[in-house]
């Protein structure tokens, strides 16, 4: 009983009931529904259409095999591995002294402002983007210009229509994600590891090699493996800036549903794509978890 006499306290080790337990079910179910209704459901249907034949018939594997005997769908991927590392190693390179500087240099009531124009890039269309610089490095572009009008070159100099220029406009993109994902993660550390590491005689460059790079190499690989998904499945910067000059996997993907209209293949070559950013994924993470430990 309780004190005052009229009802009883509950035993010790009696579970309560549990008001709202259906309400966490009731948070994620609009985000489950989206993924099974645009992910899962449509993952699904490619699959089953990757193990069918362009003509019709039964189930079949030729449309995987396809892809490991034709030479040239085989380089489309290696082209497109040999372009988002080059992208995503130019990016990091670029990104990581840019976030310092606005990390530790920039005074923090300009941080914000020197964030906004960071970002400016962001605020106009990706199409846009690519076919500006597409007339910055045509033959009449701007950096033709300067070079034949400075007499360093006779001729204007082939730089659109060429892996160079998908890379640039690439990079000029992910440079800014970068730059934000290490920028975070800079401002997330804490002085006193310097100071520790500054207590125990280590110099400045020492304290950035074993301190800080090990410390902010998440934000580093977080931000990479952005860089490396984003790339690896962009077909608009190859399509106006490489000038179908080298054929990458999210154009031969598109080259099946627009000319051959072959849905099997195109599945089946999208799907070994995920698979590649999957592996990618989960190198990348068994990385960071080791690092962590």
């Amino acid at each position: 009983m309780s004190p005052s006499g009229n009802t009883p306290l509950p035993r010790a080790g009696r579970a309560l009931p549990r008001a709202g337990s259906a309400l966490p079910w009731a948070l994620v179910t609009p985000a489950l529904g989206w993924t099974l209704l645009f992910f899962v459901l449509p993952f699904i249907a490619m699959g089953f259409s990757s193990l069918t034949a362009h003509e019709g018939g039964g189930f079949t594997a030729s449309n995987y095999s396809q892809f490991f005997t034709n030479p040239s769908y085989w380089q489309a991927m290696v082209n497109s591995l040999q372009v988002t590392a080059i992208v995503t190693v130019i990016s990091v390179l670029l990104a990581y002294p840019f976030a310092w500087i606005l990390a530790e240099q920039v005074p923090e009531r300009w941080q914000r402002l020197a964030l906004m124009l960071a970002v400016l890039p962001f605020w106009t269309s990706y199409v846009v983007r690519s076919y500006s610089w597409l007339l910055v490095l045509a033959q009449n572009g701007v950096i033709n210009r300067a070079l034949t009008g400075s007499g360093l070159f006779a001729e204007p100099v082939q730089l659109a229509n060429t892996r160079f220029a998908t890379v640039t406009g690439f990079v000029h993109f992910f440079v800014m994600l970068l730059t934000l994902t290490i920028f975070a993660n800079l401002k997330q550390l804490s002085p006193s590891y310097r100071k520790a590491a500054a207590d125990l005689g280590a110099g400045p460059v020492r304290t950035f090699l074993h301190v800080v790079l090990p410390l902010t190499l998440p934000g580093i690989m977080v931000g990479a493996f952005l860089t490396f998904v984003l790339c690896i499945g962009d077909y608009i910067t190859p399509q106006i800036l490489g000038g179908n000059n080298e054929l990458l996997m999210p154009q031969l993907v598109m080259m099946q549903i627009g000319r051959r209209g072959d849905f099997p293949l195109a599945s089946a070559l999208s799907i070994i794509l995920m698979a590649v950013v999957t592996i990618a994924y989960l190198a990348c993470a068994r990385w960071l978890k080791i690092e962590r430990a």
